[in-house]
């Protein structure tokens, strides 16, 4: 897996468990666990659409590439309503407001993925020369 995308993974998952732990820490279980659900609901249709996106395909052209976001996507989005739709079905009681925050939060994230990749490329641009 590309190294930027499996670290803004794994800080979407670090970032969800210490809001979840601060908000148990500060609001009790309930605000935790929910926090914790709505990281869950944010990292695991992101780690969908990034396998979708970086496993080996037959043909690495630009058009299997469109296909497999295309699916990555509509995956992605199809797997966070299941999960908002079982949590909020299955999950009592539950703190809708840390619900989203912890989703929102790891969601957020995602954009530092953005400057982990701009200061790689930097990195390989001054150790190349340029």
């Amino acid at each position: 897996m590309d190294l930027t995308i499996a670290r803004v993974l794994m800080w979407q998952l670090v970032v969800g468990v210490v809001l979840a732990a601060g908000l148990w820490g500060i609001l009790g279980h309930i605000a935790g666990y929910s926090a914790l659900l709505g990281s869950l609901i944010c990292v695991i249709p992101n780690g969908f659409l990034a396998l979708r996106l970086v496993v080996p395909r037959r043909d690495p052209g630009a058009k299997d590439l469109m296909r497999a976001a295309w699916i990555g996507e509509i995956g992605k989005l199809a797997l966070t309503v299941l999960f908002f739709t079982l949590v909020f079905t299955l999950v009592r009681p539950l703190s809708a407001a840390a619900l989203f925050a912890g989703f929102i939060v790891t969601q957020l994230v995602a954009f530092s993925g953005f400057l982990m990749h701009s200061g790689q490329e930097q990195e390989t641009d001054n150790s190349n020369g340029g």
